[in-house]
C-alpha cells in the first residue's frame, strides 16, 4: 500500500497546483481551474479501468463495473475555498481512485460496481451555498438556487451553462438510488482530535446541521467629520453588534458555532459613514431544533439592532442543511476494516459539512476521517502524513472486501436512505 499512498500524495501535489490564483489554491465552481482538474482526474479514472461521464452540473463520475447489479459510491469534491489546502475534498477522491486501482491491478471484479464521484461544488465559494454538486447527484437540488448570483452578477443558471452543464435538468438530474448499496466518503478531519489521540483515522458518527444566511444592515451614509455621533445611522456598527451577539449566544449553547466569514460595506471610503453592511452567517449545531431556535433568535436580534439604530435589515436564508447520522451497518463494516488494519476505532462527530450530508437523501452513508496536522484546514498549511494515507487506503480496501463477502454470503444489502438526526 505504500506505493499507492505515495501516488495519492503526488497527485494531491499536482492538483494543488491547478488554481485560478497564481499565489494561492483557489478553485471555484465553473472555473478554468475546475475544467483542468476534472480533465486530469478523468484521465486517472480511465487508467484505473473506469468509464467516465459527467452529469448536468458537471460532476465527474467514474464507474468500475462488477459482476452484479448493485453499486457502491465513493467520492468527495474537487472545488476549494479561497487560499485553500491541497487535501480537503480531493484526498477523498484520490483515495477512492486508489481503491479502484487496486482492483484493476489485481484484475479483480467485485459482486457490485464502484462509482467514484468527484463533486463539482461542495464549498460554495462562488455562490455562497454549499453542496451544489451532491445535491444534484442526490436528486435534492432546489431550482430556486438557479437565480443566485456570484460577486460579478453571474447567475448560477448561466454559470452551469457556461461550464457545459444543463441548468434546466438540475432538478431532475439525480442519479436515482434503486441499485445503491450506499455512499462512503474519506475526508481529512479538519480538527485536532485524532492527532491528540495519535490515531491515523476515525469513524464519523454524524454531520452537524447548518444554516447559511446573508444579512444586510442598511443605515445612512454621511460625512465622517460632520455628522454627530448621536445622529448617525452607521450600518457597520449594527453589523458589529450583531456579530458579537452571534458569538455570545453560541457560548451559552453547547455544541453551537456561528461564524461571520465575510463582511463588506458601502460606499467603502475611509471618510464616509457606512450606509450599508453585508455579512455572511454560518450557524451549525448537531440538533436541528436547537439550530432553528438559535437562527430565529439571531434574526430577531438583527431586526432589533437595525431598528434601534434607525436603520433596516434584510435576512436571506441561502441554505438549510439538516444534521445527518451515519448508517449503522455501513459504519459497522467500516469499523471492522479499521480494526483489521490494526488501528483503534475512535468515533467522533463532524462539525464541518460534507457531501455525505446531501447524499443521505439518496442512500445510506458512512464517513472516515484522516488525521491532519494540528487540525488545520481551509488553509495552505493543511497537511497529512503519507503513512496515514496508506492506512486509509488499506481500510477502504478491507471495507470493499467485507462488503463483497457479505453479498457473496447472501447477506441482504441495504438500500434504505441514511438516517437523519
Amino acid at each position: 500500500m505504500d506505493a499507492a499512498a505515495k501516488t495519492v500524495m503526488e497527485r494531491c501535489d499536482r492538483l494543488g497546483n491547478i488554481s485560478e490564483d497564481d499565489d494561492a489554491l483557489t478553485r471555484p465552481f465553473g472555473s478554468g481551474a475546475m475544467r483542468e482538474v476534472e480533465k486530469v482526474v478523468a484521465g486517472w479514472m480511465r487508467d484505473a479501468g473506469m468509464s467516465v461521464r459527467r452529469d448536468p452540473i458537471r460532476n465527474l463520475v467514474g464507474r468500475y463495473e462488477g459482476t452484479g447489479e448493485k453499486t457502491l459510491i465513493l467520492g468527495s469534491h474537487l472545488d476549494t475555498v479561497r487560499d485553500a489546502g491541497k487535501y480537503d475534498g480531493q484526498l477523498g477522491v484520490l483515495v477512492a481512485l486508489a481503491s479502484v486501482q487496486r482492483l484493476q491491478d489485481r484484475g479483480e471484479l467485485l459482486p457490485f460496481a464502484v462509482e467514484v464521484v468527484a463533486f463539482a461544488d461542495e464549498e460554495g465559494l462562488r455562490f455562497g451555498t454549499t453542496y451544489l454538486g451532491s445535491s444534484v447527484y442526490a436528486g435534492a437540488f432546489d431550482g430556486k438556487r438557479l437565480e443566485l448570483e456570484d460577486p460579478d452578477g453571474v447567475t448560477l443558471r448561466d454559470a452551469v451553462r457556461d461550464f457545459g452543464g444543463n441548468p434546466d435538468a438540475l432538478e431532475e438530474g439525480g442519479r436515482g438510488g434503486g441499485d445503491l448499496l450506499g455512499y462512503c466518503e474519506v475526508h481529512i478531519e479538519q480538527g485536532p482530535v485524532l492527532e491528540a489521540l495519535d490515531l491515523p483515522v476515525g469513524m464519523v458518527t454524524a454531520i452537524n446541521g447548518q444554516s447559511r444566511i446573508q444579512v444586510t444592515f442598511t443605515g445612512e451614509a454621511g460625512h465622517a467629520g460632520t455628522v454627530p455621533i448621536e445622529r448617525r445611522k452607521d450600518s457597520l456598527c449594527a453589523a458589529a453588534e450583531f456579530v458579537l451577539e452571534a458569538e455570545s449566544v453560541c457560548k451559552k449553547e453547547p455544541g453551537a458555532v456561528a461564524t461571520v466569514g465575510e463582511i463588506s460595506v458601502s460606499p467603502g471610503a475611509s471618510n464616509v459613514i457606512p450606509g450599508e453592511a453585508h455579512l455572511s452567517l454560518d450557524l451549525r449545531h448537531p440538533d436541528d431544533a436547537t439550530r432553528g431556535r438559535l437562527r430565529d433568535h439571531l434574526e430577531k436580534r438583527a431586526r432589533e439592532t437595525a431598528t434601534s439604530r434607525g436603520g433596516r435589515h434584510n435576512w436571506q436564508v441561502r441554505q438549510e442543511t439538516p444534521a445527518v447520522r451515519m448508517d449503522r451497518r455501513l459504519s459497522g463494516m467500516l469499523g471492522e476494516a479499521v480494526q483489521g488494519s490494526g488501528t483503534t476505532v475512535h468515533e467522533l462527530p463532524s462539525g464541518a459539512g460534507h457531501d455525505a450530508a446531501q447524499m443521505s437523501a439518496l442512500t445510506s452513508v458512512a464517513m472516515l476521517f484522516v488525521r491532519c496536522k494540528e487540525g488545520v484546514s481551509h488553509n495552505p498549511a493543511e497537511s497529512v502524513k503519507e503513512k496515514d494515507v496508506g492506512v486509509v487506503i488499506e481500510v477502504m480496501s478491507r471495507f470493499l472486501d467485507t462488503l463483497a463477502e457479505d453479498m457473496e454470503a447472501g447477506v441482504a444489502p441495504y438500500e434504505a436512505k441514511g438516517e437523519t438526526a
